[in-house]
């Protein structure tokens, strides 16, 4: 669905002549197609799922954000707008992100469910959260809840 999704996207933004963002949506579509060659099996030749392609659009918003920084200090203010540029383009294909509120309440939900007690059972908690709530949160958030959560 996701993959239409994508492919939609790019004829529109070629229809529109929007040069920014079918370059940007071609790029997420390039590194969709590495992850399906690196999930590729014998037995599978199928795409991968959904929530893995939430999961690596995360991980392309979060090389932009460590790459704005970088320009912001180097003073390249131009490169540090075209990656925000991107970012704008790759969130238009992710659901919501969750607030600080409801990650909190997902991380409660997530160690109840999980019967987490210490921090030893924290990779647990976390995979339950990355399947449950893909896309919809930033992991590096939730994982400092969930330690702050189970350390107290």
């Amino acid at each position: 669905m996701l993959r239409e999704k994508l492919t939609e996207a790019m004829k529109d933004a070629m229809r529109a002549k929007d040069q920014a963002a079918l370059g940007t949506i071609r790029l997420i579509l390039a590194k969709l197609k590495d992850v399906d060659i690196a999930a590729r099996t014998e037995a599978s030749r199928e795409g991968v799922a959904d929530d893995k392609i939430l999961s690596m659009m995360q991980g392309m918003i979060k090389q932009r954000n460590e790459s704005i920084a970088l320009y912001e200090k180097g003073g390249r203010a131009d490169l540090a707008e075209k990656e925000k540029a991107e970012i704008a383009v790759i969130e238009r294909f992710l659901p919501q992100q969750m607030d600080e509120a409801a990650v909190e309440a997902a991380v409660r939900e997530a160690i109840a469910a999980a019967g987490a007690t210490s921090i030893k059972d924290m990779g647990g908690v976390m995979a339950a959260l990355k399947s449950k709530y893909a896309g919809q949160m930033d992991f590096a958030k939730a994982s400092a809840a969930v330690k702050k959560a189970l350390s107290a």
